[in-house]
């Protein structure tokens, strides 16, 4: 009932997205001193519900993340990983789970309000 509300739905398609984030994140670290590696990234959460609402409305938020292979430069062993750019992505990911959780439980909160129960 509560998960059928768009608001939820929402923030849940960006709690999932900072996790997925945060696994491409981790995954380019450890891979960072492999020659050859290319690091992967993930679309923005921006893009994803531009991808999906106008098409699947909030059914769509259930698809997947597109991920793809950065374009970013290369050193000589052929890795284009960056350590800076991994630890503002997973920074960013951090507050956008964060936000998520955040405007979640209070809006529970506020729903709890409303039907005037406490805690």
């Amino acid at each position: 009932m509560i998960s059928d509300l768009q608001l939820f739905q929402i923030y849940g398609a960006m709690a999932r997205h900072a996790a997925e984030s945060q696994k491409v994140s981790a995954t380019n670290v450890a891979n960072a001193d492999v020659p050859g590696f290319k690091a992967g990234e993930i679309e923005s959460f921006e893009a994803f519900l531009a991808r999906t609402m106008p098409t699947g409305g909030p059914q769509g938020l259930t698809s997947g993340f597109e991920t793809g292979i950065s374009a970013a430069p290369s050193d000589p062993n052929g890795n284009n990983v960056s350590i800076e750019r991994e630890i503002f992505s997973s920074t960013e990911a951090m507050g956008q789970h964060n936000m998520a959780l955040t405007v979640y439980s209070k809006s529970i909160d506020l729903l709890r309000t409303a039907l005037g129960k406490s805690r």
